[in-house]
């Protein structure tokens, strides 16, 4: 391949917000190509397997870790590969509500977006039409106005039907978890068969991932994906009319060569983390803080909710092997209540999860205490017996947690991606309020013996997040750069504030409300 090829975009990363950027482009008739650092996954690849599931996950450069109280799940937040951390999430798709996006005015806590619910409420309805939501918006009571959920929720198993009456018994609501999985038949594609093998990928589409939908509609518009392409660098010149600075392209390794492609428009759909990592490894001399860093916050505010999770043993059997990954119910809780007072922080409970003997949420990982026959007679029990489900802890943003470049390189002599986090002490407060409340809905639900497992993270945003004032923020609402014209950055990093919710949904909603901004002003972001 010539250092001299150009194209019109060049997209970094083939996930979620990278395929729907590249199939909208290119049926705009761009020349797109998209770079992707993993493998080039197709369905037939996919397999119901615990041990498969783990290669969906990130592959990449190490996280190095600053001393800290972390929990940032990187690895299994992420992706390698065709379809990215969408090919394995577990496609739980809730909305922002309204005071989501204005937690700083409302609350005088955390950040407020530069953008309402009704900003992208038309791109929310836009995608739900497309990918098909699973759901029964008469029973959200917390959902914002939107249309209605193009399928019915999914049949409740067991597990759940058990576990609402506990929530119920504590006065808490509950509604069919809203998903991305076919109830019935959509755009063609299967139902759901409700075996729990969602984290590994689904072969017969009923999870609506970028492989049976945006992927496949930027190829047959013409968008070529190269895999194992791993970009090193974003590539500046001064613009040859403005003077300013503008992406050129991107510096890649591919088959362990050094190549450079030109391009008009650079877009970069990686992770929060490989994003930052990025900018900062393309200082020059005109940016010698990083690219799009004239903020200094390119890295900063990076955010990870705190999951608690809480099981329960019941003499019922409970069915835990049927149903989807995300959980069959979803709850809700405000970000303030006067139940917990001095602890501010919205957060969901995903509720009834299928269940695997082993892995991420397995039923051996609940009690890891265990060994030997005590570990065997547990699990004859609990296969047949054990209930579980997960609440996500909205955390308030701060600036000192953040990406940096460690002082140690990849194989390819780039800079590590080095995480500075400390968990506040409100996030650990309200961590422990739905330790309590979920302990006391599964003792209210009937269960014999109830338990819980130690903090992890989950849904992560922030890194590079957007605002109207350049100071304060990396990217406009749209993911522009403020100091590179022809610069967007795609994903859930652009978030200032998250409020415990499941992040996906509106990363799609952001990136589609983004790409019609690019193609009906396709002119501004030329080079200068």
């Amino acid at each position: 391949m010539s250092s001299t090829e150009t194209v019109d975009v060049v997209i970094v990363g083939a996930g979620a917000a990278g395929c729907l950027y590249a199939a909208r482009l290119a049926q705009a008739g761009k020349k797109v190509v998209v770079l992707e650092s993993g493998p080039a996954w197709k369905l037939s690849d996919l397999v119901s397997s615990q041990i498969w599931a783990r290669r969906l996950k990130w592959s990449g450069p190490l996280l190095m870790q600053a001393p800290g109280k972390a929990v940032f799940s990187h690895t299994q937040s992420t992706g390698s590969g065709f379809g990215g951390a969408a090919l394995h999430h577990y496609g739980t798709w809730p909305r922002l509500r309204q005071a989501d996006f204005k937690s700083q005015t409302l609350f005088g806590q955390g950040l407020d977006w530069p953008i309402n619910y009704d900003d992208l409420r038309p791109y929310y309805d836009k995608i739900q039409a497309e990918m098909g939501i699973a759901g029964d918006a008469k029973q959200e009571v917390w959902r914002p106005a939107a249309a209605p959920y193009p399928m019915p929720a999914h049949t409740l198993f067991k597990q759940a039907k058990i576990l609402a009456k506990g929530f119920k018994k504590k006065g808490l609501k509950t509604a069919p978890l809203p998903v991305i999985i076919n109830s019935q038949v959509y755009n063609g594609r299967a139902p759901c068969l409700y075996d729990g093998w969602c984290e590994a990928g689904c072969p017969i589409g009923a999870f609506a991932n970028p492989l049976v939908t945006h992927f496949e509609q930027a190829r047959k518009a013409g968008a070529e994906f190269r895999e194992y392409s791993t970009i090193t660098r974003v590539l500046s010149e001064r613009g040859s009319k403005s003077k300013k600075l503008v992406a050129s392209g991107v510096e890649y390794i591919a088959n362990a060569k050094k190549e450079t492609i030109n391009a008009k428009l650079v877009i970069l759909a990686s992770s929060l983390v490989q994003n930052p990592r990025l900018l900062l490894n393309s200082a020059s001399e005109l940016q010698p803080q990083g690219m799009a860093n004239s903020s200094g916050l390119v890295g900063a505010y990076l955010t990870s909710d705190a999951v608690a999770i809480v099981y329960g043993m019941f003499n019922e059997e409970t069915e835990n092997h049927r149903g989807v990954n995300a959980g069959q119910l979803l709850s809700r809780g405000d970000h303030a209540s006067k139940s917990r007072p001095d602890i501010f922080g919205a957060y969901q409970w995903q509720i009834a999860p299928s269940l695997k003997p082993n892995d991420l949420l397995g039923i051996a990982n609940s009690r890891p205490d265990l060994m030997g026959k005590d570990l065997h007679k547990f699990m004859q029990k609990a296969a047949k017996h054990l209930a579980s489900m997960a609440g996500f802890a909205g955390a308030v943003p701060s600036r000192e947690n953040r990406i940096k470049l460690s002082n140690e390189n990849d194989t390819y002599g780039m800079p590590l991606a080095r995480l500075e986090y400390t968990v506040a002490d409100n996030t650990r407060a309200l961590w422990s309020h739905l330790l309590k409340e979920g302990s006391e809905v599964m003792k209210a639900a009937g269960a014999k013996d109830v338990w819980t497992g130690p903090m992890v993270g989950g849904h992560l945003i922030g890194g590079t997040i957007m605002g109207a004032d350049p100071k304060a923020s990396v990217c406009d609402s749209f993911g522009c750069t403020h100091d590179v014209p022809n610069l967007v950055l795609a994903g859930s990093g652009l978030f200032p504030a998250g409020s415990g919710t499941s992040p996906t949904y509106t990363l799609y909603a952001v990136a589609e409300r983004s790409v019609q901004q690019i193609i009906k002003t396709w002119a501004n972001y030329q080079q200068a």
